[in-house]
């Protein structure tokens, strides 16, 4: 059995997927598994996984990325989850660093690192529950026990993965952080983190994204009540 199990959920990234696959493939650690989710894509993606016989292909109608994780999630058969998404890149050592920091750690639940998106690197990212209960620090591509996943929301259209840590947190458990960027992110048009806005757009409440943002944000306070 694989000790940790690589899940990607792809919809229509046919473009950036090899370069993805290809920083999986290059990992100095070896003993994991990759669960490829296609979520109903329209592009080139399923030609693209036939590329790589190593991956594990599971086709689904198009859900959205909640539903296709917890898919991968249902199928993974190694002791560790992380998912890692389709225009994502881990740097060589990072699932080695990954897993060393949680087994050195026994009693947390996960382990996340800071990363790239674009030139911007996301950094100062150090655990604390009190600081994540007023917003979400940490990205989706971290390491999980799998025993301490509860699954995604799948009702809710943004922030899936503060709402998980957020629950990871209320049943005990605590992630532990590597002050190192251990991946990179592409940059995308759309979806996803590719709609990160910087600090000063908050300030404009009348901007449609940080109207869809604070929208969201209020949905996740309110089901954990945060407000």
């Amino acid at each position: 059995m694989p000790k940790i199990s690589v899940i990607i959920p792809v919809y229509n990234h046919a473009g950036e997927l090899k370069k993805t696959l290809a920083a999986l493939r290059a990992q100095t650690f070896k003993d994991f598994e990759i669960i490829a989710v296609n979520d109903g894509s329209s592009d080139n993606t399923s030609s693209t996984l036939k590329e790589f016989f190593d991956v594990r292909v599971i086709d689904i109608p198009h859900s959205g990325a909640a539903r296709a994780r917890n898919v991968g999630a249902s199928s993974a058969k190694g002791e560790y989850l992380i998912f890692v998404d389709a225009d994502a890149k881990l740097l060589p050592d990072a699932l080695k660093k990954f897993l060393a920091a949680l087994e050195a750690e026994s009693r947390a639940a996960f382990t996340y690192s800071s990363f790239y998106f674009g030139w911007k690197k996301f950094d100062n990212l150090e655990w604390s529950g009190e600081r994540l209960r007023k917003n979400n620090f940490i990205h989706t591509t971290s390491l999980i026990r799998k025993d301490k996943f509860p699954g995604f929301d799948e009702s809710l259209q943004r922030f899936q993965d503060w709402d998980l840590w957020l629950r990871i947190v209320k049943e005990g458990g605590y992630g532990v952080w590597i002050p190192e960027a251990l991946f990179k992110i592409a940059p995308r048009s759309s979806g996803g983190i590719s709609k990160w806005l910087p600090k000063f757009a908050y300030k404009l409440p009348w901007f449609k994204a940080v109207k869809e943002y604070k929208r969201a944000a209020d949905i996740i306070k309110k089901k954990h009540n945060l407000c």
